[in-house]
């Protein structure tokens, strides 16, 4: 990066939490630390800090209220946290960015949606979470004791009404990045402003086939999953596929979960010899990929599927649905399966009973993990950057009188 990047105001939803968001959170201040970028990090979290200030990284955290609504296990939307709009407003003042960026509409995001509007700063803004389709598996799980059509109807409408109101804060921004082009494709036509992608990277010496302690010989197919625990991640799918492959005459199998939320006391009692690890990081997360045969993600709201990415880096295969993001990083029958709900037992079983297949997806998975690096994702960020900024400094400059 050159001395004229642009000075980045940045207001995750997440920062610390075990989600893709912060993930990407975390990885960004890393990127824009290494290269000694100007940007401002304003984050939610457990204590009030003061603004700090590393080189060019500044960073201000403020926590939130006793009032905060509990969204998931370690996700919350605080409504009072317009009370540190003062204090955020130094900040902003002080650090002089030229831009703000936001990752949704939480309570951080807001302000900062807010801020923008105040000081007349082109907003950023990139869609981490399909809120919508979020929004419509909680209620429908909480309709499921009415008729299904009654249940259906009413999740379309609040999936519409979801997308209506996160459309109308995304409209408000100059630029816009999302995780898949078929999202960018969505948010360019709901509100008429160019989408970025923005993807994700993956850490090649953490997440690696070497990290394994299993026999590859030991008899046994052990399938993995990670993530949270949560109905809109589809998890109680995972009971039904044990149920198939068992109905297949395929015994000798289990599972290992990793992740917490919900959804976990009820995996218990319907996932019979399950191992539930609770949240793993660092090596003991990346042993725990590479220990896996194959890994069963069947979600259908991922935008990306940071934790796809990470077990095809372990070089393990992965079988995921059509729907969103994971579905762009598994090649059909080379490095794992992208097939509906009913035919994950299938897939699973070939792979089980075809050594050959299933060490071939092993090794296309770790090659195509390593196409994907965090540096390429952030200078794409940093160039949808530049693309606005350059759009606004020729709109002022047309609006300059010409000297005669």
């Amino acid at each position: 990066m050159d001395g004229q990047a642009p000075r980045v105001a940045f207001f995750p939803d997440s920062f610390h939490e075990v989600n893709g968001v912060a993930h990407t959170s975390r990885h960004f201040e890393s990127y824009a630390r290494k290269h000694d970028l100007p940007l401002l990090c304003v984050r939610a979290g457990p204590h009030s800090r003061p603004i700090e200030r590393n080189g060019n990284l500044w960073t201000l955290e403020l926590p939130r209220s006793a009032f905060s609504i509990p969204l998931e296990m370690d996700l919350s939307f605080d409504p009072a946290y317009l009370r540190h709009l003062p204090i955020v407003d130094e900040a902003l003042e002080r650090f002089a960015p030229d831009l703000i960026h936001i990752t949704g509409p939480s309570d951080v995001g807001l302000i900062g949606a807010a801020l923008a509007h105040r000081y007349g700063l082109p907003l950023a803004a990139s869609w981490h979470t399909n809120v919508h389709e979020y929004a419509a598996r909680r209620f429908t799980h909480l309709l499921r004791v009415f008729p299904q059509t009654r249940s259906i109807g009413a999740a379309q409408t609040i999936e519409r009404c979801a997308m209506s109101i996160a459309s109308a804060l995304y409209s408000a921004a100059q630029v816009l990045f999302a995780p898949n082009r078929e999202l960018c494709k969505e948010l360019e036509q709901a509100t008429g402003k160019p989408c970025f992608l923005m993807l994700r990277g993956v850490d090649l010496d953490l997440f690696n086939p070497e990290k394994r302690t299993r026999r590859r010989d030991d008899g046994e197919l052990v399938l993995g999953y990670v993530g949270r625990l949560s109905v809109e991640k589809n998890v109680r799918q995972l009971a039904q596929i044990q149920r198939e492959l068992q109905e297949a005459g395929i015994n000798k199998f289990r599972f290992v979960i990793v992740g917490h939320g919900d959804e976990e006391s009820w995996l218990r009692r319907n996932l019979a010899g399950a191992e539930f690890t609770g949240v793993l990081r660092g090596d003991a997360l990346a042993e725990a990929y590479a220990n896996m045969d194959v890994f069963v993600f069947p979600s259908h709201t991922d935008t990306f599927g940071n934790v796809v990415l990470e077990a095809l880096a372990s070089g393990v295969p992965a079988v995921v649905t059509p729907d969103g993001g994971p579905s762009s990083l598994v090649r059909d029958g080379v490095s794992g399966r992208v097939v509906p709900d009913e035919d994950f037992a299938g897939a699973i079983a070939g792979m089980a009973t075809d050594g050959s297949l299933h060490s071939g997806m092993c090794m296309a998975a770790r090659r195509h993990a390593m196409t994907a690096s965090w540096e390429s994702v952030f200078e794409g960020v940093y160039a949808g950057y530049k693309t606005v900024l350059d759009s606004v400094e020729s709109a002022h400059n047309s609006r300059l009188p010409i000297a005669m």
